[in-house]
């Protein structure tokens, strides 16, 4: 019989009134190869960081950035992760706190002594690639000696390939990039035991299905795979089932759902006065903190522009 594993939504399966600091576990023991199966169950509650196992260096970083509860995804994922040795499907939106999911236990599992690229990151765009990247290093900071690169296109593959030399034990990058530093061989991929997709749907949906089959093929048969994404296309699964050995299965209850905190307005005005309406909103809100999409880079430095003037506290940021 094989391992089996149930996430937090299945617990009412066993009978167990489903509570979302419930972890269960279910390990399996085959005392007579092929013949007898003895399994084990493991319910624990678990409230804090402290209650995942996570290294203490960790943990104090964790503590510095303000985290004090994890998140539904968190609880289930980490403690998995922690056991070593096992692939992992996460079904989970953006903002759930999912970085941190595979994040930690990322670390967690690295060996500093060891300064060669012990896991690989994917991710979509560069934003997220330099958000990941940042967020390990927020992780990581009492651990002495961890080193990690962002590579993704736009920025001087030189630095990124000098990094690289110097030794690091992450590598979060963009699938184009990173194909790029394996064709110039400038990356070495051959000791990597951790690979994560990140947003694999999304990765997919901008057409890397090749690059992604590219850059699988060329790590270790014997990695560990965690994939994490907001939906399950016929293409995710496949790469599950492709690349992937016996995966844990985890999700959170806010899958397919939208924030339901979210009020929307809107006003219908004229193209002149458009940030007289911008404006009102604003003041209207006094505490609020937001983000204004502009059409253009130009009309985003405009409207920023005035709005400094105008006395509030704004910037503008453009895709370069």
């Amino acid at each position: 019989m094989d391992d089996s594993s149930y996430c937090l939504s299945q617990l009412t399966i066993l009978g167990i009134k489903y509570h979302p600091t419930l972890i269960l576990y279910i390990s399996t023991i085959q005392l007579i190869p092929n013949q007898t199966t003895v399994r084990f169950y493991y319910l624990c509650a678990m409230n804090t960081f402290q209650d995942l196992g996570l290294d203490a260096r960790l943990l104090k970083g964790v503590e510095a950035l303000g985290f004090t509860t994890p998140t539904p995804i968190q609880l289930q994922a980490i403690p998995a992760l922690l056991e070593g040795n096992r692939d992992l499907v996460g079904l989970a939106q953006t903002g759930t706190g999912k970085t941190a999911a595979f994040g930690l236990p990322l670390l967690h599992l690295i060996d500093i002594q060891k300064n060669y690229p012990q896991a690989l990151v994917l991710a979509p765009t560069r934003e997220l690639c330099v958000q990941i990247y940042n967020d390990l290093l927020n992780f990581s900071k009492e651990m002495k000696g961890f080193d990690a690169v962002p590579v993704y296109g736009g920025a001087s593959i030189m630095d990124q390939i000098r990094k690289i030399k110097k030794g690091v034990h992450v590598v979060v990058a963009t699938p184009g990039r990173l194909i790029d530093l394996i064709n110039r061989k400038a990356l070495d991929l051959g000791k990597v035991k951790i690979l994560v997709l990140d947003e694999a749907d999304e990765m997919l949906n901008m057409g890397f299905k090749e690059d992604i089959d590219f850059i699988l093929e060329n790590t270790p048969a014997e990695r560990n795979t965690w994939l994490f994404s907001a939906t399950m296309p016929r293409e995710v699964r496949e790469i599950a089932k492709n690349y992937m050995t016996d995966p844990f299965e985890i999700t959170t209850e806010s899958r397919q759902k939208g924030n339901e905190n979210i009020e929307h307005c809107y006003a219908v005005v004229r193209a002149k006065d458009r940030y007289a309406a911008l404006k009102r909103f604003v003041d209207a809100n006094v505490e609020i903190f937001g983000i204004v999409f502009c059409r253009t880079k130009l009309e985003t430095q405009d409207v920023a522009e005035h709005l400094m003037r105008d006395g509030y506290n704004a910037d503008s940021f453009m895709e370069i």
